[in-house]
């Protein structure tokens, strides 16, 4: 996919676009809305980074930067973007294979690896690759999401118990180490945790609009403060530096580390993308805003970037926050910016308080998050429905509880490509006849269908995945209907084609033409019309093989089926042009149109024979017009004499056996038939009019025909 510059550097006007835009009106539920979020962001950030074994500090500081940069160059207006649980898991499995955490490598790698994400998310959203999300299957972000919840739980019983083991991202290592460290349980710390965990339930059940994560945290710390715990052996975060996010020093020429990061850079941009333009679409569709992808996907990426620049780490948008900012009734991205401020003046002023926050109560705020986590009654939904989405959802969920969550992650958007390439490598070919009032096609399979002609309606695109498929069904239908000469396929519902799909055109128009047939399209798409003029398809088809929708069926009828077929040998009323023709079957005695020898049957052209009948100094040849009476009283060529096929066939021929006779019919394909029966019975001068009725009218003989 091509890198078009000049378009893409407007996402990079985005702020100018938001200011201009913005109204007074708005700063007040934006205020609100900011200050709002700002309560659920600041133990969110502290508590998030924990996960990630990071400083506290370092989920501030990403809180502050990603906040304000994520909402100033992002398309949703109600978008929170900081830290939260699935990204800072992920920092943590792609940071535990190369240092040691609370190491200044660790620390470095960090940022680091907020700064590869972001480039990665920002190429993409230049490149217009945002439709690419699209693509990945919703049960990919509840299976990873439900497994990510397990894991962060499970690996806060370290600090839940305040037991010491080495750590480990993945969920059987974990509690390998952990049970056998269960008896040097701490007890203070593990009251101390379940004491908040307690706290926050019974808050969210008796004052469900409390901000109860901050309420146990602070509850907490000045339990912490009051009895002195800290001396009696619960882990305190500590004072912490200045709120305002300095300069990181980051490893930026570091190859063998840049190596090490980059599966997972790449992981922890994908799912963040996904879960940001997920979230952003469910805002939207209540608030009905238009999301641009493209524009998300640079506005995540610059938050990352510049978070990692300033002593933060890698950032994705949150739902949970996302929900406050709307249900505060957020009016702009100035809510989210306004959100980062107040934390910047909180964790400021806050900063003494701060120092005697708990571990414990951090990880049980994080088990009552990871606990929400686990969607049950979606996964029940996902579960109950296409078993597609069930499959992919559990492969998600397993890959994340026992893979390396890079690998988790990288497993559920190929198995969304990869049930998408399925589905999309067997559209639905389907062989359609008309309804019972002829306006519409449709399957019917219990239906005899046309003996000349099969229709064949294709509802997906011909790329190289799918024509294969399509070519099966196409042959299938033949050997079905092996007399079909003529094959009509609809492609209304054909647009993309590739290569692929005008080869296996050429071969299906091949097969037809082989048989003595040939192949009609109807409704090609302009696209696709186009592909097969610059690949030469249509030259090589034909124009004339382009065909309508409504008159398709018409012009093949008239211009192309053998009428001797439709009369004599069709028993089948198929199409409406059908109903009343007269129906007499002479399957035994009629030849196939293929059956007379090509070139065995001369032809006169209209012209030629006008001047033949008017030239008074010769013998006027003997027209005989093979149509039915119907027909012919309908006009004629004057002195014609009426034998229509049914009657030449079955009945010896009065004709004279030494005077040239011309065979004449609507289009001369009958005429063909009873010219070659003539040639049986000992007529050697026998021609046709080429083009029939149909031509001597369009040459401009209309005085010769009699109405």
């Amino acid at each position: 996919m091509q890198l078009n510059l000049k378009p893409s550097l407007v996402y990079f006007l985005r702020p100018l676009q938001i200011v201009k835009e913005y109204k007074l009106e708005y700063l007040r539920p934006d205020l609100v809305a900011g200050i709002t979020v700002a309560v659920v962001l600041l133990p969110q950030a502290i508590a998030y980074a924990i996960i990630a074994e990071l400083p506290p500090q370092m989920g501030i500081y990403t809180a502050i930067v990603a906040g304000i940069t994520g909402a100033l160059w992002g398309s949703s207006r109600q978008l929170s973007t900081g830290p939260t649980n699935p990204a800072s898991l992920l920092v943590l499995s792609a940071l535990m294979g190369v240092a040691m955490p609370g190491s200044p490598r660790y620390l470095a790698a960090a940022g680091l690896l907020a700064v590869m994400v972001g480039l990665f998310r920002l190429v993409m959203g230049m490149a217009r690759m945002g439709v690419l999300v699209n693509f990945v299957s919703d049960a990919v972000i509840v299976g990873f999401t439900a497994g990510a919840g397990v894991l962060i739980g499970v690996n806060q019983f370290k600090h839940l118990f305040r037991v010491e083991f080495p750590n480990s991202p993945g969920m059987p290592e974990t509690l390998y180490h952990f049970f056998p460290h269960l008896p040097e349980t701490h007890l203070y710390s593990l009251l101390l945790g379940l004491g908040t965990i307690v706290l926050i339930a019974l808050l969210k059940y008796f004052a469900p609009k409390w901000p109860s994560p901050l309420i146990a945290i602070l509850t907490a710390s000045a339990v912490v403060w009051a009895l002195e715990l800290d001396k009696q052996g619960v882990i305190i975060i500590g004072q912490m530096p200045s709120a305002i996010p300095p300069l990181a020093e980051l490893p930026l020429f570091d190859l063998e580390l840049l190596g090490q990061l980059s599966t997972g850079a790449l992981a922890i941009a994908a799912i963040g993308l996904v879960e940001a333009s997920s979230i952003g679409r469910s805002i939207a569709a209540q608030t009905g805003q238009r999301l641009d992808s493209n524009q998300e996907f640079v506005g995540q990426g610059l938050a990352c970037l510049f978070s990692g620049i300033f002593s933060g780490y890698a950032t994705s948008g949150s739902f949970g926050r996302s929900a406050v900012n709307y249900g505060a009734k957020a009016k702009t991205a100035f809510s989210s910016v306004f959100a980062s401020l107040f934390v910047f003046t909180a964790i400021t002023l806050l900063s003494p308080a701060a120092a005697y926050i708990p571990r414990t109560a951090l990880s049980g705020v994080l088990l009552v998050m990871a606990y929400g986590m686990i969607d049950r009654r979606e996964m029940a939904r996902i579960w109950r429905g296409t078993r597609g989405d069930a499959t992919i959802m559990a492969a998600t969920l397993s890959a994340t509880l026992l893979l390396p969550l890079e690998f988790a992650v990288l497993i559920g958007i190929l198995a969304s490509f990869a049930r998408y390439a399925l589905e999309t490598s067997v559209p639905k070919v389907q062989v359609v006849l008309p309804d019972d009032s002829f306006y519409h096609l449709i399957p019917r399979p219990g239906k005899p269908s046309c003996p000349q002609l099969g229709i064949i309606d294709i509802l997906g695109d011909l790329y190289f995945g799918a024509v294969s498929h399509v070519e099966d069904v196409i042959r299938e239908n033949l050997k079905k209907n092996p007399e079909q000469r003529f094959l009509l396929l609809r492609l209304r519902s054909v647009n993309h084609c590739d290569i692929n799909g005008i080869h296996m055109l050429e071969s299906v128009m091949r097969l037809y033409r082989q048989r003595g047939g040939d192949l009609y399209l109807m409704r090609a798409q302009g696209p696709i019309r186009a592909l097969m003029r610059t690949t030469g398809f249509r030259t090589v088809l034909g124009i004339d093989h382009f065909l309508s929708d409504d008159g398709a069926v018409t012009y093949l009828f008239e211009k192309i089926l053998d009428p001797a077929v439709c009369i004599y040998e069709c028993e089948t009323r198929a199409f409406y042009e059908c109903q009343n023709l007269p129906k007499q079957t002479f399957a035994d005695t009629v030849p196939l149109r293929g059956a007379v020898p090509p070139g065995s049957i001369a032809v006169v052209s209209a012209s030629l024979l006008h001047r033949q009948l008017s030239d008074q100094t010769i013998e006027s040849p003997l027209i005989v017009d093979v149509r039915e009476v119907r027909e012919f009283k309908r006009g004629h060529i004057p002195g014609a004499r009426l034998l229509p096929l049914s009657k030449l066939l079955l009945e010896p021929l009065d004709l004279p056996l030494d005077r040239q006779i011309v065979c004449v019919c609507s289009t001369s394909r009958r005429s063909m038939r009873a010219a070659y029966v003539m040639q049986q019975r000992g007529h050697k001068n026998v021609t046709v009019l080429q083009g029939g009725i149909l031509a001597w009218e369009a040459a401009g003989f209309l005085e010769a025909v009699e109405l």
